[in-house]
């Protein structure tokens, strides 16, 4: 049996702001329906994911906005990933070097935490 995640809800303040930012940094804005009065779903995947977020009003979400800060995704060069971030006028932290891969972190309009890393080339280890 396989599973797969394939959405994950991030607690946003202000949908379109949101919306405009994820645009912004690259992901691709999948869905945005209104079918009824006070609920409203955004769908964004960032390139190259078969990961979805999904943010909006009406939606039931149990965070606060500025609560998500679990969400990590892989990238293949931490470097890239700043510089892009940083290039469109993201504040990106990074790169820390760690044993278990590089990572750069940015923050959303509301403050949700992302966390980039890339991977340790496990195969130069012995």
């Amino acid at each position: 049996m396989e599973w797969k995640i394939e959405l994950i809800f991030v607690p946003v303040s202000d949908v379109d702001r949101s919306k405009e930012f994820y645009e912004r940094v690259g992901f691709h804005a999948d869905w945005d329906h209104t079918p009824t009065e006070g609920l409203r779903f955004v769908q964004m995947t960032p390139p190259g994911s078969a990961c979805s977020i999904a943010f909006g009003t009406g939606l039931g979400v149990a965070l606060e906005p500025g609560q998500q800060n679990s969400i990590q995704v892989v990238v293949p060069d931490a470097d890239e990933a700043l510089a892009h971030l940083r290039g469109l006028g993201v504040e990106a932290r990074g790169v820390q070097e760690l044993d278990w891969g590089r990572f750069v972190s940015f923050d959303d309009p509301d403050g949700n935490t992302w966390t980039l890393q890339e991977l340790p080339d496990y195969s130069a280890q012995g």
